[in-house]
């Protein structure tokens, strides 16, 4: 009576939440904290590897960067580019455009370019953040040093390693605070210079995803305890925490510096304001969890992704669905919408939503037309980020092929590639548009230069 493929398919959900930890609850009683879809497949990832023995920590491979090594990343990707069709060639990134950045002892599940300067901040299993510097001009990528972030809690009076994995990150609009959120459940705001400015603690359980208002008044959380909090940047207080979901936050968004959304996985999207005791409005929808939410640039569209396969669009003046796109074939895992249209600084290029999938696709939706614009299919494993350059023509996407991808959005061609040796996790732009950071499950960080390409 069992349908064909229905006992994989519950044996591969159960497995994302085996490396769950039991924590006491109010009143002594026990909850079950699960843990995120990121560390699962790491763990996955470093098993196949052979890394994962003793159950202890895989160790970044040594990679220096050599002709003979890229020789061969160069054959490797192309000859997927030339198999997997959707996009064709592209250039590969020459080794003295490629800097591998070594120091994390566990996967590095983030990473975010300083909005103001070349400072690339990265979060790892191994309890650390780390801002790494390539500010040099005169360097091809490279990065000078790097500041650990140390996220220790108190034991015996003591500050301890936490032994716990750094899920989130945020850069402030000024670039002069980081904000790192941690599977121990604390929140933490540092200087660029490395210096922890305060600790925030109020969420019982891991934090999923943080993000700084736009003044850079106010952080938002969201955590596995069900609830969202903002907190006050300068005092670390928390100014309001919010109840709303019956199961774990897993993502948050700003629509203004009092307004915010937040999704979970059960099911629900929630809109809340500061100072508002009940949400502004509650979107259903979705079948399945839902993993991420954006606000497009204008404030007026929230966009969210889901376990079910689709990509939905909301308006919160009229309270109801826009648009239902249903074109992946797996789980969407993460969204961005380009910085084009009214309110950005490419005022007269279209608005473009883009998608990352376990299907192995990346899709960029034209949300005027409603319909899907391009579909770019290099990729051969499930692609984990996406990112829009600056000026919004181009796209950058990580995918557990190791690979990154840069395409261009108005010829929908593959135009620059790069092969690493571990399951990128996170891609990001800096501000100028000329390098790409991306963080990977074998405990790199890459920096590709694109300057003078």
């Amino acid at each position: 009576m069992v349908p064909p493929a229905a006992l994989l398919q519950i044996i591969q959900k159960g497995l994302q939440y085996t490396e769950a930890e039991i924590s006491i609850g109010d009143g002594g009683s026990e909850r079950v904290v699960v843990d995120m879809r990121k560390k699962q497949v790491a763990e996955a990832e470093r098993n196949r590897r052979g890394g994962g023995g003793g159950g202890g920590r895989m160790k970044p491979e040594a990679h220096n960067g050599g002709e003979d090594d890229h020789s061969n990343h160069h054959q490797a990707v192309a000859m997927d580019a030339e198999s997997s069709g959707g996009g064709g060639g592209g250039g590969y990134f020459p080794a003295n455009r490629v800097t591998v950045l070594r120091g994390h002892e566990s996967e590095v599940f983030i990473c975010a370019w300083n909005p103001k300067t070349d400072l690339l901040a990265s979060g790892s299993g191994d309890s650390t953040a780390r801002i790494w510097d390539a500010t040099d001009p005169a360097s091809a990528g490279e990065a000078k040093k790097q500041l650990v972030l140390k996220h220790c809690i108190s034991k015996g009076g003591l500050d301890v390693p936490s032994n716990k994995d750094v899920t989130s990150l945020d850069w402030n609009c000024d670039g002069n605070r980081l904000a790192t959120g941690s599977y121990d459940g604390f929140a933490r705001l540092w200087s660029t210079d490395g210096n922890l400015l305060c600790t925030l603690g109020q969420h019982k359980g891991p934090i999923f995803a943080l993000k700084w208002n736009k003044a850079g008044t106010c952080v938002l959380s969201a955590g596995v305890d069900k609830t969202t909090i903002i907190w006050d940047a300068i005092s670390g207080q928390a100014q309001q925490q919010f109840g709303f979901h019956t199961a774990p936050a897993l993502d948050v968004d700003w629509k203004d510096d009092e307004t915010f959304a937040s999704c979970s996985t059960d099911q629900s999207i929630q809109v809340c304001r500061l100072g508002s005791d009940c949400p502004i409005k509650t979107f259903r929808g979705h079948s399945n969890e839902v993993n991420a939410i954006k606000w497009d640039p204008r404030g007026q569209l929230l966009a969210s992704c889901s376990d079910d396969m689709t990509l939905k669009l909301w308006s919160v003046d009229r309270g109801s669905l826009v648009h239902d796109f249903k074109a992946h074939q797996k789980e969407i895992y993460t969204i961005k919408w380009s910085p084009t249209g009214y309110n950005t600084r490419n005022p007269n290029a279209n608005l473009y939503l883009a998608s990352a999938s376990f299907d192995a696709t990346v899709r960029l939706w034209d949300v005027e037309a409603g319909a899907c614009a391009q579909v770019f299919c290099n990729h051969r494993e499930p692609v984990y980020s996406v990112a829009f350059s600056p000026c919004g023509r181009y796209l950058a996407s990580g995918s557990f092929d190791k690979c990154v991808h840069i395409w261009s959005i108005e010829s929908g061609t593959l135009v620059h590639k790069y092969q690493g040796t571990g399951g990128i996790f996170e891609v990001c732009w800096n501000s100028t548009g000329d390098r790409v950071g991306a963080s990977a499950a074998d405990g790199t960080v890459v920096i590709l230069d694109l300057r003078m390409m």
